[in-house]
C-alpha cells in the first residue's frame, strides 16, 4: 500500500482533486441500439461495437460504459493510461446480464496501458484469455470469463494489478495437449506470468480439461514466472488443482503467498497445491507460502500438497491450514517442507508433522461449508504468524471477513 501512495500525485486540495475527476468523458455502447457515427457521449448517442473505443483518445478520469445484455466480437484493446488519482474506468449501465465480448482471432479484453479500473463485463469463448493485463496497475473486479484457455492471464510484463470479486468458471480448454513432451497445459482460471499482483476475493470453479499427457489438466490460479504474488480470500470448487507453480530455467516464481482461501472438489482426483525443486525442470520455486488455507477434496485420487524434486523449507512454508483429501495429505522428499500449525486427515501421508500440526478429523460443517464445529482440533491449532505471513494487515481478516483476533484457529475461518 505505501507504494501505490507513493505513485499519488500531489494535489493542492480535496475540492480541486474532486473537480479534476469530474472532468472526464463518459462515452456509452450499445450493441443493439448504437450507432459508430454517433458521439458516443450519452445513452441516446451510443456507439455500437468495440471499434471506436478502440480508437478513442481515452484520457485519464474518462469512463466507457457498456450497456448491459450487449454483445460484441473482440478484442477490446486499451492502449491508453490513467493515472493513480485518476484512472480509466470500464463500467456496465443499464439492466440485464453483463456485456459479454467474444472471439477466435484474439484475447478479448486486453488491457495495454496502466491505471484502468475494468468491471461489469463478461469475456467468453476467446482465442486464449478472457482478459490480458499487460500493464501495472490495473485492477478487475466484478468481471466473468468463461471457456477460455484462462480466464484472466496476467502476462509477463503486467505487475502490481489486482484481480477481486469476480467469477472465472468453465475456462475449461487446453492450450497445448498433445501426447508426449510432459508439455500439455492449459485450463486456467488465472495465470500469473507477472510479479506483485493480487488476486482476491474470487469464485473460481471448472478449471479441468483433459490431457493427453497427464490425463487432465488445469488450475485455479497457474503461477509461472511470476514473483511475490498474493491469492487471498479466493473460493475455488471442481478445479484439477488449485495451485501448481514453476518457473523457466534462469527465471523464478518465488515469494507467492496463498491465504485464507476455500478450495472443495467433487472431482475423482485433484489437489491443492503443487511446487517444485531445483531438480525439476521448472523448478525451483523458492518461498511460497500456504497459511490459513481450507482444503476439501475427498477423492482417492487426490493430494494436499507436493514439494518435490529436492524438497527443503526454503522451498514450501505452509502454517494453519486444515486439509482434508481422500488420498495424500501431503508430499515431501529432500530436506521437507516448514509446515506447521496445521489439522490433516487424509488414508495417507509422506511429509514429517511440524509443531502443532495433528492428523485429525477438523469436523466440517458439511462438504462445501469448510467453517469448523464446535470442538474442531483446528479450535486454537494455528501458530501465531505477524502479518506479513499472509499480505500485510489490509488482508488480516478469515474468509469470511472476520478480523483476526487472539490465538488462531487453523483453516480459513476463525471462531
Amino acid at each position: 500500500m505505501a507504494l501505490v501512495a507513493s505513485l499519488l500525485p500531489a494535489v493542492p486540495s480535496a475540492t480541486q482533486a474532486q473537480t479534476h475527476a469530474r472532468a472526464g468523458t463518459t462515452y456509452y455502447v450499445d450493441s443493439r441500439a448504437g450507432d459508430d457515427a454517433a458521439a458516443g457521449t450519452s445513452a441516446d448517442t451510443a456507439w455500437k461495437t468495440l471499434a471506436p473505443v478502440n480508437a478513442a483518445d481515452l484520457k485519464p478520469g474518462d469512463t466507457v460504459a457498456f450497456k448491459r445484455g450487449s454483445g460484441f466480437t473482440g478484442p477490446l484493446t486499451l492502449e491508453a493510461s490513467g493515472t493513480a488519482a485518476q484512472p480509466i474506468v470500464i463500467k456496465p449501465y443499464g439492466t440485464g446480464p453483463l456485456a459479454r465480448i467474444s472471439g477466435k482471432d484474439d484475447d478479448c479484453v486486453i488491457v495495454k496501458g496502466d491505471h484502468w479500473r475494468v468491471s461489469g463485463l463478461r469475456a467468453s469463448g476467446c482465442r486464449w484469455a478472457g482478459f490480458r493485463l499487460d500493464g501495472d496497475q490495473n485492477e478487475l473486479s466484478g468481471v466473468h470469463a468463461d471457456r477460455n484457455i484462462a480466464g484472466v492471464h496476467v502476462a509477463y510484463s503486467g505487475s502490481r494489478n489486482t484481480v477481486r470479486d469476480s467469477v472465472l468458471a468453465d475456462n475449461n480448454r487446453m492450450s497445448v495437449n498433445d501426447a508426449g513432451g510432459d508439455d500439455d497445459s492449459g485450463a486456467f482460471g488465472v495465470l500469473l506470468n507477472g510479479d506483485d499482483n493480487v488476486v482476491s476475493g474470487n469464485t473460481i470453479t471448472g478449471s479441468f480439461a483433459k490431457s493427453k499427457d497427464y490425463g487432465a489438466d488445469g488450475a485455479a490460479v497457474e503461477v509461472y514466472n511470476g514473483d511475490r504474488n498474493l491469492i487471498t480470500h479466493n473460493v475455488a470448487r471442481n478445479n484439477e488443482t488449485f495451485t501448481e507453480l514453476g518457473a523457466k530455467k534462469g527465471k523464478t516464481a518465488s515469494g507467492n503467498v496463498f491465504a485464507f482461501n476455500v478450495v472443495t472438489s467433487t472431482r475423482s482426483r485433484g489437489s491443492f497445491l503443487i511446487t517444485r525443486g531445483p531438480r525439476h525442470i521448472v523448478g525451483p520455486v523458492n518461498g511460497t507460502v500456504a497459511v490459513h488455507n481450507s482444503v476439501y477434496l475427498p477423492a482417492r485420487d487426490t493430494i494436499g500438497w507436493s514439494c518435490h524434486d529436492g524438497c527443503a523449507p526454503s522451498i514450501l512454508k505452509l502454517r494453519n491450514n486444515v486439509i482434508v483429501v481422500g488420498g495424500e495429505a501431503g508430499w515431501e522428499d529432500g530436506k521437507g517442507a516448514d509446515e506447521a500449525g496445521s489439522v490433516y486427515k487424509s488414508r495417507r501421508a509422506r511429509f514429517a508433522l511440524g509443531p502443532k500440526s495433528v492428523m485429525a478429523d477438523p469436523r466440517f460443517f458439511a462438504p462445501n461449508d469448510l467453517r469448523v464445529r464446535p470442538g474442531s482440533p483446528a479450535l486454537g491449532r494455528g501458530v501465531a504468524l505477524t502479518h506479513s505471513w499472509y499480505g500485510g494487515k489490509a488482508f488480516a481478516k478469515d474468509a469470511s471477513g472476520r478480523p483476526l483476533a487472539g490465538a488462531p484457529d487453523a483453516g480459513a475461518f476463525q471462531h
